[in-house]
Protein backbone atom coordinates (compact mmCIF):
# COMPACT_ATOMS: atom_id res chain seq x y z
CA UNK A 1 0.00 0.00 0.00
CA UNK A 2 1.67 3.48 -0.87
CA UNK A 3 2.15 6.26 1.64
CA UNK A 4 0.00 9.11 1.46
CA UNK A 5 1.31 12.34 1.38
CA UNK A 6 1.63 13.76 4.98
CA UNK A 7 -1.48 16.38 4.45
CA UNK A 8 -3.65 14.28 3.30
CA UNK A 9 -2.75 12.14 6.07
CA UNK A 10 -3.52 14.72 8.31
CA UNK A 11 -6.45 14.97 7.06
CA UNK A 12 -6.90 11.58 6.91
CA UNK A 13 -6.81 11.15 10.59
CA UNK A 14 -8.53 14.40 11.58
CA UNK A 15 -11.60 13.18 9.60
CA UNK A 16 -11.82 10.21 11.89
CA UNK A 17 -12.01 12.25 14.82
CA UNK A 18 -13.68 15.84 14.26
CA UNK A 19 -17.19 15.43 14.40
CA UNK A 20 -20.11 17.85 13.77
CA UNK A 21 -20.33 20.46 16.37
CA UNK A 22 -16.34 19.76 17.32
CA UNK A 23 -13.80 22.12 18.15
CA UNK A 24 -10.67 22.68 16.08
CA UNK A 25 -7.71 24.69 15.63
CA UNK A 26 -5.91 25.78 12.29
CA UNK A 27 -2.91 27.21 13.54
CA UNK A 28 -1.86 28.01 10.20
CA UNK A 29 -4.77 29.33 7.90
CA UNK A 30 -2.49 30.19 4.93
CA UNK A 31 -5.09 30.44 1.84
CA UNK A 32 -8.05 28.31 3.91
CA UNK A 33 -7.80 25.00 2.29
CA UNK A 34 -7.16 23.66 5.55
CA UNK A 35 -9.61 25.83 7.85
CA UNK A 36 -12.48 25.10 4.97
CA UNK A 37 -11.72 21.21 5.86
CA UNK A 38 -12.24 21.74 9.54
CA UNK A 39 -15.17 23.79 9.46
CA UNK A 40 -16.85 21.28 7.32
CA UNK A 41 -16.15 18.68 9.26
CA UNK A 42 -16.86 20.65 12.45
CA UNK A 43 -20.47 21.42 11.41
CA UNK A 44 -22.49 24.53 11.76
CA UNK A 45 -23.03 23.33 15.43
CA UNK A 46 -18.82 23.54 15.63
CA UNK A 47 -16.45 25.75 15.58
CA UNK A 48 -12.52 26.81 13.90
CA UNK A 49 -10.34 28.91 15.16
CA UNK A 50 -7.68 29.98 12.43
CA UNK A 51 -4.34 31.98 12.77
CA UNK A 52 -2.36 33.60 10.60
CA UNK A 53 -0.01 37.06 10.68
CA UNK A 54 -0.52 37.52 7.19
CA UNK A 55 -3.14 39.91 5.73
CA UNK A 56 -3.45 38.35 2.52
CA UNK A 57 -3.55 34.45 4.38
CA UNK A 58 -6.85 36.24 6.09
CA UNK A 59 -8.28 37.71 3.20
CA UNK A 60 -7.56 34.51 1.20
CA UNK A 61 -9.15 32.40 3.91
CA UNK A 62 -12.14 34.32 4.27
CA UNK A 63 -12.96 34.18 0.95
CA UNK A 64 -12.82 30.78 0.60
CA UNK A 65 -14.99 30.43 3.71
CA UNK A 66 -17.83 32.68 2.06
CA UNK A 67 -17.76 30.78 -0.76
CA UNK A 68 -18.43 27.71 0.68
CA UNK A 69 -20.75 29.06 3.01
CA UNK A 70 -18.81 28.12 6.25
CA UNK A 71 -17.86 31.82 7.05
CA UNK A 72 -19.95 31.49 10.68
CA UNK A 73 -18.57 28.60 11.92
CA UNK A 74 -14.84 30.07 12.19
CA UNK A 75 -13.24 32.79 13.83
CA UNK A 76 -9.93 34.21 12.02
CA UNK A 77 -7.10 35.79 14.22
CA UNK A 78 -4.17 37.82 13.11
CA UNK A 79 -2.37 36.82 15.32
CA UNK A 80 0.56 34.40 16.07
CA UNK A 81 -0.23 30.81 16.50
CA UNK A 82 2.14 30.68 19.30
CA UNK A 83 -0.31 33.43 21.53
CA UNK A 84 -3.49 30.96 20.88
CA UNK A 85 -4.31 30.53 24.54
CA UNK A 86 -4.98 34.31 24.51
CA UNK A 87 -7.82 33.37 21.99
CA UNK A 88 -8.90 29.74 22.74
CA UNK A 89 -10.03 28.58 25.55
CA UNK A 90 -12.35 25.83 24.92
CA UNK A 91 -10.99 22.34 24.70
CA UNK A 92 -10.20 21.18 21.34
CA UNK A 93 -11.15 18.10 19.64
CA UNK A 94 -8.60 18.70 16.77
CA UNK A 95 -5.51 21.28 15.87
CA UNK A 96 -4.11 21.09 12.41
CA UNK A 97 -0.63 22.78 11.58
CA UNK A 98 0.95 23.03 8.30
CA UNK A 99 4.07 25.04 8.47
CA UNK A 100 5.83 26.88 6.25
CA UNK A 101 5.00 29.66 3.78
CA UNK A 102 2.04 31.30 2.40
CA UNK A 103 1.56 29.51 -1.02
CA UNK A 104 1.80 32.34 -3.99
CA UNK A 105 3.23 34.03 -1.37
CA UNK A 106 6.04 36.34 -0.13
CA UNK A 107 8.37 32.99 0.30
CA UNK A 108 10.64 35.08 2.93
CA UNK A 109 7.79 35.03 5.37
CA UNK A 110 7.72 31.59 7.03
CA UNK A 111 6.51 29.90 10.36
CA UNK A 112 9.44 29.97 12.87
CA UNK A 113 10.59 26.99 14.90
CA UNK A 114 10.19 28.61 18.30
CA UNK A 115 6.85 29.88 17.72
CA UNK A 116 5.96 26.99 16.01
CA UNK A 117 7.05 25.02 19.19
CA UNK A 118 5.11 27.22 21.53
CA UNK A 119 1.68 26.91 19.21
CA UNK A 120 1.94 22.98 19.22
CA UNK A 121 2.35 22.97 23.06
CA UNK A 122 -0.49 25.59 23.72
CA UNK A 123 -2.74 23.41 21.43
CA UNK A 124 -1.72 20.16 23.02
CA UNK A 125 -2.62 21.24 26.02
CA UNK A 126 -6.39 22.66 25.02
CA UNK A 127 -6.59 19.32 23.56
CA UNK A 128 -10.29 17.13 24.79
CA UNK A 129 -9.61 13.50 25.76
CA UNK A 130 -9.22 11.95 22.47
CA UNK A 131 -8.39 14.87 20.73
CA UNK A 132 -6.16 15.25 18.23
CA UNK A 133 -2.98 17.34 16.95
CA UNK A 134 -1.08 17.15 13.67
CA UNK A 135 1.71 19.20 12.10
CA UNK A 136 3.11 19.16 8.28
CA UNK A 137 6.74 20.68 8.75
CA UNK A 138 8.38 20.88 4.72
CA UNK A 139 12.23 20.69 5.48
CA UNK A 140 13.23 21.73 1.43
CA UNK A 141 13.78 25.42 3.12
CA UNK A 142 16.11 26.68 5.41
CA UNK A 143 13.22 27.79 8.08
CA UNK A 144 11.41 24.25 7.60
CA UNK A 145 14.48 22.25 8.12
CA UNK A 146 15.22 24.06 11.68
CA UNK A 147 11.33 23.74 12.49
CA UNK A 148 11.48 19.94 11.43
CA UNK A 149 14.58 19.60 13.67
CA UNK A 150 12.90 21.69 16.83
CA UNK A 151 9.57 19.84 16.57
Amino acid sequence: MPLLPALAFARQLIEGRLKNGGRALDGTAGNGRDTLFLAQLAGGSGKVWAFDIQAQALSNTAGLLRENGVEERVELIAASHADLADYVREPLDAAMFNFGYLPGGDKTVTTKAGSSVRAMQAAAALLAEGGLLTAVVYSGHPAGRAEAAAI
